[in-house]
């Protein structure tokens, strides 16, 4: 299921499924998708910090178009605990291993891998340098 922003609409809330994972996406050449992602975050739940939200950063192949800097949507991933995956759309390789990460993601914040949470993913996917 797609939003363009949140929060989601409450009519047909009755018929929305349970969110196991929120994927805020950014498109790096656009300030308003960043300053849309920011204004959405506030209509997240706490809970869905410890493993169930990452962000995906589209466009990074082309750095001369960049309106958003990558440092301001790493301090943003560290500041909701939160993982940063980074891609290039119109690359199909980086495209389909994207996907599939978020897949894995996925599975791992539906409890379908066994002996890994979400929150056991997340400190995974943590730098060690921030020990």
């Amino acid at each position: 299921h797609l939003a363009t922003s949140l929060p989601l609409p409450s009519e047909r809330h009755h018929l929305r499924p349970r969110i196991n994972l929120i994927v805020f996406m950014i498109d790096i050449k656009s300030k308003y998708s960043l300053k849309n992602v920011e204004a959405s975050l506030a209509h997240v739940d706490a809970s869905f910090f410890l493993g169930k939200v990452c962000f995906l950063v589209t466009g990074v192949g082309r750095v001369n178009a960049c309106s958003i800097e990558t440092n301001a949507v790493c301090k943003l991933g560290e500041a909701y605990c939160s993982p940063v995956l980074f891609c290039e759309l119109e690359l199909e390789g980086i495209r389909v291993a994207t996907a599939q990460r978020l897949v894995r993601m996925l599975q791992i914040c539906t409890g379908h891998i066994p002996g890994v949470s979400a929150l056991s993913f997340v400190s995974l996917m943590r730098n060690s340098d921030d020990d």
